[in-house]
């Protein structure tokens, strides 16, 4: 386990190379070029910070933490305050100890996202994932609106060695749930996972489908723990916000799942992300095989962001 981390930390830190030359080189300068930390210093920091889509909202809080903590430590160095800004973002995304909940527990997993996003591979792999963890695990097919979307399920269900519930295209993806709802209570399933249609586009239909398939699980299950995560990409920065705000707008999110870390200049939108929604991000994908999706850790996210020693991890 502690290797597949290591590994999962090696090719984070690599994806997130352009968000770091975007961020950290800026920020090198700076503590360099001040020999005082007077309001310029701060605003160089704060420019950096919002450039590297970390946004407004998280860098005014990063940067007030910032502020109070070289008062209280009497510190007068710009050099000392770059451990300082590290552990502002640590602070800034910290995730919940009960966030992982659904995984001990009897439940329904929502999971929802715009075509394109990794919406349907990271249900699979989440699959492979908790099956690894001994739980039992039932996928339901009901993004019926995708046509290849149940054929990919069926691909990662057999790849994790789960059963999977499905409809035919077209078919009503409630009717799939409350079919995959019965499956998952009657072989006493640990986990179902449901894979829903994210037609953003057309925003009423997908609200009312998620209200419909609410209700059914609420009905036919009422004494599953419920989570709902949305699958955001991590190359869109600010446009993820935007997604996500709506789908809040649909359903009650309590997590979400940032895809396609690899590779991407806007890496900071996981900062964003969780102060602007106040939703945790709390799964991070970087790339194509079941192990490249990771429990989201502030201090490997960080570690990686900035290239720090490795051994700090912190959580």
């Amino acid at each position: 386990m502690a290797e597949e981390r290591k590994g999962f930390f090696r090719r984070l830190a690599e994806g997130l190379t352009k968000t770091r030359n975007n961020i950290v080189s800026g920020m090198d300068a700076i503590f360099s070029g001040f020999s005082d930390i007077d309001d310029d210093f701060y605003d160089e920091i704060e420019e950096i910070l919002v450039m590297g889509d970390i946004g407004i909202n998280a860098t005014t809080a990063i940067i007030a933490n910032l502020k109070q903590k070289v008062k209280e430590q009497h510190i007068k160095n710009p050099q000392e305050c770059k451990e300082l800004l590290i552990n502002s973002i640590k602070e800034q995304m910290q995730v919940g100890e009960t966030a992982y909940e659904f995984e001990h527990r009897t439940s329904v997993v929502l999971v929802i996202g715009v075509n394109g996003v990794g919406k349907t591979t990271s249900v699979g792999k989440l699959a492979g994932k908790l099956k690894d963890q001994g739980r039992k695990v039932i996928l339901a097919a009901a993004d019926t609106f995708r046509a290849a979307a149940g054929e990919q399920l069926t691909e990662w269900a057999n790849r994790a060695g789960v059963e999977i519930i499905g409809g035919s295209e077209g078919a009503d993806p409630a009717s799939v749930v409350y079919d995959a709802v019965c499956a998952a209570k009657a072989r006493k399933a640990d986990v179902l996972l449901i894979d829903t249609a994210g037609r953003l586009h057309n925003k009423k239909n997908l609200m009312e489908e998620l209200k419909k398939i609410n209700r059914i699980i609420d009905k036919e299950y009422p004494e599953a723990y419920r989570e709902t995560l949305v699958v955001l990409d991590g190359t869109t920065g600010q446009n993820a916000l935007v997604q996500a705000r709506q789908f809040m707008e649909a359903a009650p999110i309590t997590g979400i799942i940032l895809t396609k870390l690899d590779g991407t200049a806007k890496g900071g939108i996981a900062v964003a992300i969780q102060s602007e929604l106040g939703i945790p991000v709390k799964y991070v994908g970087v790339g194509e095989k079941i192990d490249d999706l990771q429990k989201f850790s502030s201090g490997d996210f960080v570690n990686a962001l900035f290239q720090s020693d490795t051994r700090n991890k912190g959580e």
